[in-house]
């Protein structure tokens, strides 16, 4: 039977063609509404979406014959990926076709800051001629500051040692040995605002990076220093930026992303110390003719049977395999998640241990599912059995896998060990009548059951009245707690206190529990 496509945002034409040639019946429809979408998709195996189509639940459940879902490009924000997973539609897209081209604009919009490009042109296509106005500056022999050593970060860097720089990065999730691959010295994000030039900003947006660098953080920076953002908008505050450079904190920026888009009119466009573009990071025709046939390869992969480099959502997983780890999976991603939530320091090596019967079968999946779990903080990486190793091999993480018979108290459980030189961190989870649990923190035994929300684990002295001190504060704070369990080696010495909160506590907040007498570390992670 002939698959039919539908094409609903313009890709480049090498693309189609592409699709074309395997035989398929390709329609491109590009700027469809919602309701005339959702009438039409009935009638499709096959859907390519940029970031304009939004791809929703309601659409997903009028697809009645759809098999996959692909996105040009790497963000898959506008796809309703529950929904698609639901339905057994495959996602994919297209993560590595623009990393060049925005590495390159990141480094042109460096050196238009660094030579006033754009204002010099503005000024002279005016009918002026401004020398002695725009005196410029060269990059050679100055510092950058890479903060989010990923893909395009990796890229950037290359590019700034070609160019004589001095390169320093904060990525807390990358081991030395990759960064000094790349002839990069790994810093504190304290040491790398101080210390640099110009800072380009290369992580993803997430809860932990909106607004990463805020006032106080700008007030750190050198006062000729200059901030280049091709990542994504949100991660600087656009207000505390305005201010800074207005009253002279730093000496510019460039910016090609911002936090409300698209965006015609802004306070920082009236700067002349400020490079705009629209968001042109994967702007080049070479990377536009890249992801078209990355996701087209992707889609015929999946019409054809055959794994997907880049599956998003759906692990091709024989059957009988997939039956009895799936209930293992969400309690690996849970595991990796919480793991790296309370390891300090930087994310090289990772130990998973199977134990049980599940390590007797192939645990790809469960791997992949660490693996997701370990990177979901700070990376749009859609972690699968197809890509985990890819995905490990590029960000240079040392896996190691131990598989082991049964626990002696439970059946199956899966651990990650992440080493650290102050003391590793371990986190074990299992499965339980309704659903996944946490069994294990560090060196104590403790039971955490499914729940969303945030985990308070405070380490104290065991002795009466602690758990009623931190819930006396909990109430004076007005934060529901949800459950409270403890695990402990022996009466009198020392215990881990795990409670579940509806939300999370302010820094300030947390302090004021490390001030209980007996409270020996506090840490605060989310579920």
């Amino acid at each position: 039977m002939t698959p039919h496509i539908l094409v609903c945002d313009p890709i480049a034409e090498d693309g189609v063609e592409a699709l074309k040639r395997f035989g398929a019946q390709v329609d491109v429809r590009t700027g469809l509404p919602p309701d005339e979408l959702r009438a039409l998709v009935g009638g499709y195996e096959a859907l390519v979406v940029r970031s304009e189509t939004k791809v929703t639940r309601d659409i997903i459940e009028a697809a009645h014959h759809l098999q996959v879902i692909g996105r040009a490009g790497i963000g898959v924000d506008n796809i309703d990926l529950d929904a698609a997973t639901e339905r057994g539609i495959v996602v994919v897209n297209a993560p590595t076709g623009n990393i060049i081209s925005a590495a390159e604009h990141a480094i042109a919009l460096m050196l238009s800051l660094s030579r006033h490009i754009p204002q010099a042109n503005a000024s002279l296509r005016a009918g002026k001629w401004e020398r002695s106005r725009f005196l410029g500056l060269e990059v050679r022999g100055k510092t950058l500051g890479v903060i989010g050593l990923g893909q395009v970060g990796s890229e950037v860097a290359r590019r700034a040692k070609g160019l004589e720089m001095s390169v320093i990065a904060h990525d807390p999730f990358v081991p030395e040995e990759r960064a000094r691959v790349l002839g990069v010295e790994l810093v504190s994000m304290d040491d790398l605002l101080g210390q640099s030039d110009f800072v380009s900003i290369h992580t993803t947006l997430s809860e932990g990076t909106r607004k990463l660098l805020g006032e106080d953080e700008l007030r750190k920076m050198k006062p000729a220093a200059r901030i280049i953002n091709t990542a994504r908008g949100g991660i600087v505050d656009e207000k505390a930026l305005e201010k800074a450079i207005t009253e002279g904190w730093i000496a510019g920026a460039a910016l090609d992303v911002f936090e409300k888009e698209p965006v015609t009119s802004h306070p920082l466009f009236a700067l002349d110390k400020v490079v705009v573009t629209p968001h042109l990071g994967a702007s080049t025709a070479e990377a536009q003719e890249r992801v078209a046939v990355d996701v087209a390869d992707q889609i015929l992969a999946v019409l054809k049977g055959e794994p997907a480099r880049y599956a998003v959502n759906a692990p091709l997983i024989p059957a009988e395999t997939y039956t009895y780890l799936a209930p293992y999976v969400p309690v690996a991603a849970k595991v990796g998640s919480l793991a790296v939530q309370l390891h300090q320091g930087h994310l090289g090596e990772i130990e998973i241990t199977y134990a049980g019967e599940i390590a007797q079968h192939d645990v790809t999946p469960l791997k992949a599912a660490v693996v997701g779990g370990l990177l979901k903080p700070i990376s749009e990486e859609h972690v699968n059995v197809v890509n985990v190793d890819l995905i490990v091999q590029r960000r240079g993480m040392q896996v190691t896998e131990i598989r082991g018979p049964s626990h002696e108290i439970y059946a199956n459980l899966v651990t990650v060990r992440i080493p650290a030189g102050g003391g590793d961190t371990k986190v074990s989870g299992t499965i339980a009548h309704d659903g996944p649990h946490v069994v294990r923190i560090d060196d104590f035994w403790v039971d955490v059951p499914p729940s969303e929300g945030y985990l308070l684990l405070c380490e104290n002295r065991d002795r009466p009245g602690m758990v009623g001190a931190v819930g006396t504060l909990m109430g004076e704070f007005g934060v529901n707690i949800s459950f409270m369990n403890v695990g402990r080696h022996e009466k009198r010495g020392v215990a881990l206190m795990v409670l579940a909160l509806d939300e999370t506590l302010a820094p300030e907040r947390i302090e004021r529990v490390k001030e209980i007498p007996g409270i020996l570390a506090v840490k605060l992670a989310r579920l």
